[in-house]
């Protein structure tokens, strides 16, 4: 069976650009709707070109993606055809657990290897520099009013172009709420959805520490779901469903594995039939290095159950304090009231200069020159780790992100103490234990962001301490 002929349903803007990804789009989008079946045939690269008037290297583009996200399969130069996407929901039970916080060895921050820091160094600071002087001098009248509570609107915009253009979201400027880190906007969402109901709140294990301690902290009842190679798992069979659900889909942290499509379906069609709320932490999915980066878990939501959290800390830099969620339209009201009377705002001069900077192209251009350099230093890492030390830990695949988990085989080694040994020896990596609820598999995650080639040799020479055995 062969699709529709394809002029009838991807209609392309030409003036907003982006043939690539319109195309893209309007596949999925029939796709997740069911308008498109699994095993329906499309149209070949060829004929989709001559009807849509475009390249036919722009349409191969857009079925690559989507090939590579898994909504379409078959080999280049052979018949495309929809992928089998899952129909139902799989059983797997989950138990309330009460976490047990661990005192996990901290770096210095200026340690190199430290994760969760971009590479400073490399920080365009003559462009940003120029951003922020220039409106520091000539902030606009409107702007130096108490403003939107939300943020300031050329922000806003900007972030929702942004996203729209290099995730996929599906946003407008309005459904943009500034706050100063990730850890004030889940703390915002806690206060929003958090009812007190007795619906618990479903986390990665092992996962994101600070999420586990923001809802913890209200007196939820916190969840561990195992994360397995395609990402969190979905189902229960006891207790209530979650009023939220916590996710890094993109680069699951701290394993660093991607959500598969089928995954990503089957969580969606669970939070819509349970009500529940996705929070999708998208933190550093600008760099992916083993194929194209996925398309958000956000874009393709039907049903209005996502939220979408990015910040500018790992692109960027973390001295900046901005960071970004992406609301549903059922939640603003509550969200807004909130931020009226709490005022914990981003600076309106930083929030106008990154609005520049974003508008003026100066983040897509660091994004596209910091992927290479990141990739290459993820791969020196990688490397020089399965050298020295190959034969103590599993090292994970280095596919993307900032930076790369590594377990111990042997599961009774203590990687807290491994951790403070190497912070002697100044390298930052961090204890992976603590990031579980439950049953703790010990390693260490090292930051790849400041490897340079001297510190991917001192990197070698610490090690080690584990491969000659005086560990």
């Amino acid at each position: 069976m062969t699709a529709q002929p394809p002029v009838a349903w991807i209609l392309l803007d030409r003036d907003a650009g982006h043939l690539e990804r319109q195309i893209h789009d309007a596949i999925r989008d029939r796709i997740v709707t069911g308008q498109l079946k699994a095993g329906e045939r499309l149209p070949s690269t060829r004929s989709l070109a001559a009807a849509l008037g475009v390249a036919r290297s722009t349409v191969v583009g857009g079925y690559e993606l989507l090939r590579a996200e898994g909504f379409i399969a078959g080999r280049q130069g052979s018949a495309m055809r929809v992928a089998d996407l899952p129909a139902a929901l799989h059983g797997a039970s989950a138990r309330p657990v009460e976490p047990l916080p661990k005192e996990q060895p901290e770096p210095e921050r200026s340690l190199p290897f430290r994760p969760g820091l971009p590479d400073l160094d490399s920080f365009p600071n003559k462009v940003w520099s120029r951003c922020l002087s220039a409106r520091a001098r000539h902030l606009r009248i409107h702007d130096l009013g108490y403003g939107d509570e939300n943020g300031l609107a050329e922000l806003r915009k900007a972030i929702a172009e942004h996203v729209v253009r290099a995730r996929a979201v599906m946003a407008g400027p309005e459904q943009v709420v500034i706050m100063p880190s990730t850890a004030a906007i889940l703390g915002l969402l806690a206060k929003i959805i958090h009812t007190g109901a007795g619906r618990p709140v479903w986390l990665e294990e092992p996962g994101y520490s600070t999420a586990r301690d923001t809802f913890r902290g209200i007196g939820a009842t916190l969840v561990s779901r195992p994360c397995d190679a395609e990402g969190m798992t979905i189902g229960y069979d006891e207790g209530s469903p979650p009023s939220m659900i916590h996710v890094t889909p993109s680069h699951q942290y701290p394993t660093g594995v991607a959500m598969s499509l089928p995954r990503r379906m089957e969580l969606l069609k669970f939070a819509a039939a349970n009500r529940s709320l996705i929070i999708e932490d998208d933190y550093d999915s600008e760099f992916h290095y083993a194929s194209r980066p996925l398309a958000a878990l956000q874009g393709i939501d039907r049903s209005g159950c996502v939220i979408y959290i990015g910040t500018f800390s790992k692109v960027l830099a973390p001295g900046l304090r901005v960071a970004y969620a992406i609301l549903p339209p059922s939640l603003l009201t509550s969200a807004r009231s909130i931020l009226r009377q709490e005022r914990g705002s981003v600076p309106i001069h930083v929030q106008a200069a990154l609005a520049d900077f974003l508008n003026a192209g100066h983040l897509r251009s660091h994004i596209r020159r910091m992927h290479d350099i990141y990739q290459g230093r993820m791969q020196a890492v990688r490397t020089t780790l399965l050298d020295v030390a190959g034969e103590i830990f599993d090292v994970g695949s280095g596919s993307g992100g900032l930076q790369i988990a590594a377990w111990f085989r042997n599961r009774n080694v203590d990687d807290m103490d491994a951790a403070r040994r190497l912070h002697t020896l100044k390298i930052g990596a961090r204890a992976l234990s603590p990031f579980h609820m439950k049953e703790p598999r010990p390693g260490l995650l090292f930051g790849i962001a400041s490897a340079t080639d001297d510190q991917v040799a001192r990197l070698a020479k610490a090690m080690q301490i584990f491969s000659d055995g005086r560990h």
